[in-house]
Parts: C-alpha cells; sequence; structure tokens
C-alpha cells in the first residue's frame, strides 16, 4: 500500500529578507494578532518560458522576475491535469481528478452531488472570516454558473474573455478554430484582454480594506490562444532573431501508441503542418510576446498592492493551470502528460518566506490549498489529498519522499520526482525518462530490463482507485470501452494514423 505523507508545520521561525537586512517574521495566524491576505494570480496555458524557470532563454518577465527574488520559486511544479477545467478544480477542490471525475472541459464539478458542499478554496477561507473575491477566469470558463457565483465568492470582478478580436483570423488554420490564431492585435495595451482585468483589480486593491483580511483571486487568459499582443511586446522578439525549441523529429517512433489517443483530434495545429506553412516561428513569437504582456499585467496589479501599503500583509502566490507546446513531440497544445504540459509557475511570496530562494523538489498544484490553509492560520480539511508546503517554505532543501501526479483522463498518469517521469496509460503501456540525462525526453527507457526496479519503485504512486468520468462529461475526453478507445465519444480504429494536422 502506497504511503501518505502528512506534514504540518507553523510559519513562526520562517525568515525573510526586507531590503538589505534579515528580520524575523511574524507569525501571521489569527492568534498572533494578525491575519494575512492573499492575492492569487492563476495564469492560463503558461508553461516554464518564464524567467525564473529559464524555459526560454529569450523571454521577458521583468515582473515575474521581481516576484521570484522576494519570494520562492518552486522549479519542479506539476499541475494535476494538462487541461483547463480538471486542472482547476483540482486545485480549488484540493482533490485529484481521479477521484472528482472531472477529466474533461466539463461538466461543473458541483453538478454531481457527492460534491455539492465540498468547500472550494475560497469557500473555507469565507468560512474563516474571509472576504472572498474573484475575476477573471479562475474557475474554468462559465463556472460556477451565474446563480451559483454568490455561493462561491463575496464579489466578482469582470469575466474573462477574447474579446475584442480582430474581423478574421490572421491565420487559416487546419481547424477553423475562432480561438486558434495568433498575430500583432490590438494596437494598444488598454484594447487587449486582460488589460481590463488587471484594471478592475488594481482599483480593488488601492482600495481593499484593513478591518477584514481577504482573499483575491485573478484569473488571466494569456498566453492562452488566440495570442494576441500589441506590437511592442512582439518587437522584444524579433522574428529573425528568434531561438526555437528543440524538437527531435523523430521523437514519437519510441512512444506507444496509446500516448497519440491523449490527445487524438484538437484545434491546435501539428509541428507538422506549423512548419509546412511557415507558421512554427510566428507561433513561437506570439506566445513569448504574449506571455510577456502578461507579466506586465502582473506588474501593474503588484504596483497597485503596494501603493494598497497591505503589500507587507499579504500573500502572493502566482501559478498556471498546465503547460504548453510548441513543437515538442510533434504538438501544440496542452493534452500530454510529458514535461512540457504538466511543468508549471509556481511562486510564493509573503511575510515569514525566504526571499530570491528556489526549491526543486517535485510539488503539486494540488498543494496550493493545503498550503494556503496552514500558512493563514485555518484548519487544513481533512478530505484534502495534496499537502502543505510550509515546510518547503522554510527549508526549500528540506527532503520530500512524495512526487508529483499528473492525470489526463481515466487511467492515465505521469510519476514525477526530481529524476524520473514514469507514464502509465489506460491500456498498460508505458514511458520512462531520466530527465537528469535526457532533459528533452527524447529515449523512452521503459522497455529496458535494467530500469524495472526503478517503474516498480514509481508506479506504487500511482492512485489505488480511478473514478469514471463524471456524468456530463465532455470535450477532450478519451475513454475505452469493450477495449476500443473512444476520442470524443468516437472510436479510433487499430488503424487509424496519427493526424499530423
Amino acid at each position: 500500500m502506497r504511503r501518505l505523507i502528512t506534514l504540518c508545520v507553523g510559519v513562526m521561525g520562517l525568515w525573510t529578507v526586507v531590503g538589505e537586512q534579515t528580520v524575523a517574521a511574524r507569525d501571521p495566524s489569527p492568534a498572533a494578532g494578525g491575519r494575512i491576505n492573499v492575492l492569487m494570480i492563476v495564469l492560463d496555458d503558461l508553461n516554464d518560458w518564464v524567467g525564473p524557470l529559464q524555459g526560454h532563454p529569450q523571454v521577458r518577465t521583468p515582473y515575474l522576475d521581481a516576484l521570484a527574488r522576494r519570494g520562492l520559486t518552486f522549479t519542479n511544479a506539476h499541475c494535476q491535469s494538462p487541461l483547463c477545467n480538471p486542472s482547476r478544480t483540482s486545485v480549488l477542490t484540493g482533490l485529484r481528478p481521479s477521484t472528482t471525475g472531472v477529466y474533461a472541459l466539463q461538466p461543473w464539478f458541483r453538478s454531481d452531488g457527492r460534491f455539492r458542499d465540498h468547500p472550494t478554496l475560497l469557500q473555507w477561507f469565507r468560512q474563516h472570516g474571509y472576504l472572498t473575491v474573484s475575476t477573471g477566469k479562475v474557475f474554468h470558463s462559465g463556472y460556477p454558473p451565474k446563480e451559483q457565483q454568490s455561493q462561491e465568492a463575496d464579489v466578482w470582478g469582470p469575466e474573462a474573455r477574447f474579446a475584442p478580436r480582430p474581423k478574421s483570423k490572421f491565420v487559416t488554420t487546419p481547424d477553423p478554430h475562432p480561438l486558434v490564431d495568433w498575430g500583432v492585435f490590438p494596437e494598444r495595451d488598454e484594447e487587449c484582454f486582460d488589460y481590463d482585468l488587471a484594471s478592475w483589480a488594481c482599483t480593488w486593491l488601492r482600495d481593499a480594506p484593513r478591518d477584514k483580511p481577504w482573499f483575491v483571486a485573478i484569473g488571466f487568459q494569456h498566453p492562452h490562444l488566440p495570442c494576441y499582443a500589441p506590437r511592442k511586446w512582439f518587437d522584444l522578439y524579433p522574428e529573425d532573431q528568434l531561438i526555437l525549441p528543440v524538437v527531435k523529429e523523430d521523437d514519437r517512433d519510441d512512444l506507444p501508441r496509446f500516448a497519440s489517443f491523449l490527445h487524438w483530434k484538437l484545434p491546435e495545429p501539428r509541428w507538422k503542418w506549423l512548419v509546412q506553412q511557415g507558421q512554427w516561428r510566428p507561433l513561437v513569437r506570439a506566445y513569448l510576446a504574449s506571455v510577456s504582456f502578461v507579466d506586465a499585467q502582473i506588474g501593474r496589479v503588484l504596483q497597485a498592492l503596494r501603493d494598497s501599503g497591505l503589500e507587507q500583509r499579504t500573500l502572493v502566490v502566482v501559478w498556471s493551470d498546465h503547460g504548453w507546446h510548441l513543437g515538442e513531440k510533434g504538438i501544440t497544445g496542452k493534452n500530454s502528460l510529458w514535461e512540457r504540459a504538466t511543468r508549471v509557475p509556481l511562486m510564493l511570496a509573503g511575510p515569514g518566506i525566504p526571499a530570491g530562494k528556489q526549491c526543486r523538489r517535485p510539488v503539486e498544484l494540488l498543494d496550493l490549498y493545503p498550503t494556503l490553509a496552514e500558512y493563514c492560520g485555518l484548519k487544513i480539511p481533512p478530505q484534502l489529498e495534496g499537502i502543505s508546503l510550509l515546510p518547503w517554505l522554510k527549508d526549500p532543501q528540506a527532503p520530500r519522499e512524495r512526487p508529483a501526479l499528473t492525470t489526463h483522463n481515466p487511467n492515465n498518469h505521469a510519476v514525477r520526482t526530481e529524476r524520473w517521469r514514469y507514464i502509465r496509460y489506460a491500456d498498460g503501456s508505458e514511458e520512462l525518462y531520466d530527465l537528469q540525462a535526457d532533459p528533452h525526453e527524447w529515449h523512452n527507457l521503459a522497455q529496458r530490463p535494467d530500469h524495472a526496479a526503478v517503474k516498480k519503485e514509481l508506479a506504487r504512486w500511482l492512485p489505488e482507485h480511478n473514478a469514471p468520468p463524471m456524468r456530463g462529461s465532455a470535450g477532450r475526453l478519451l475513454v475505452i470501452e469493450n477495449g476500443v478507445p473512444l476520442w470524443e465519444g468516437r472510436p479510433i480504429r487499430p488503424d487509424d494514423p496519427f493526424p499530423d494536422r
């Protein structure tokens, strides 16, 4: 039976650096007389292409860089699912996709009676006296339904929207989906989506209450497609100097066939099509421009927090729901169990958190719920499946036995340690990568007999129970029925070739 580790360590005794002086951080728990505010910034489809993670040598993220300098960056953090709805559901409920059965873009998790009364992260803080605020894409788009918003948070800001958009797409992609596009648009920052969310958040923060603790969640959509940003952000990345991701043309040759089923038919084009159409370089450039644009919006929000005078009483946490491929393994988009789709930025800065530090231990976004609760002096709900990260906020080098686990559709899991990535698919096929020797995951070692012991050790962390898809599941759903894989309800035949468009 797999072992679970429960760690509970108080914040008292952590240290922080203010300017050039090192001072003892006060205990932020209610018993100490002061309650810590929380500012949570959520990003959409942002992989490790940020300065603190060094995922791309040319990326410019000065505001995230500055946040990392005053806090702790987890450099080996991973999402619970490489898809928006299940990832965000996992973070906000503290439960794994294999527990909830939320694997696809739909449904809203409360549509299942089992979770009608389960407290989300925001609800838990509200139940403990916090004013809760949500704006943009924190839950998945369209969730919670409007009639249920008041149950989930006290204050709701503007909804996330991909607007305005040009009259027609810039790029004619194989799938005509209106959001699968990239290019210079609009002319000014003020006209680009996400700017309005930052503006609303800035106004709220500058007038934030001082007589009651608050939890503010802001969900930006960049760099999610469409990758639009004004010209000045593209100018940061001259096209003739752009460094493209390293891609191995035969990278899929040693993969089990089932690996392709996880992203069988996607709106995002394949790498082969991008190369053929001369669109690979423009997409990479647009993605980088989108990253820098949203970094600037984060900078505006953090400046508003400073202007409020509450920065020293506020924990700032930044995370992305999952990563994004830009050609690696022959795909663009998410929907995979490889490093490019599972690794995400995760940064925390606030009272008692060491400045300018990094932690290489494998951690999960699932750990956020118990971490934020314990950090702020709240009890941790017993049903949560993550573990508090306070021990690593105190000592980033502290050992951690538990790896990170990512799930994509029923019975497909990836286990990530500091060295290894082990993937097991629903049909029993496997992949194994030594990330120290093979950071690009080019060499699948799963069939080598000398690695049998490694696979066995990693496999003990796989979930013992895999819930069936929640009723109403739809959108990028892969299941097996009577031995036949079904992608979004359509069978994949043994002789169907992997789509290359």
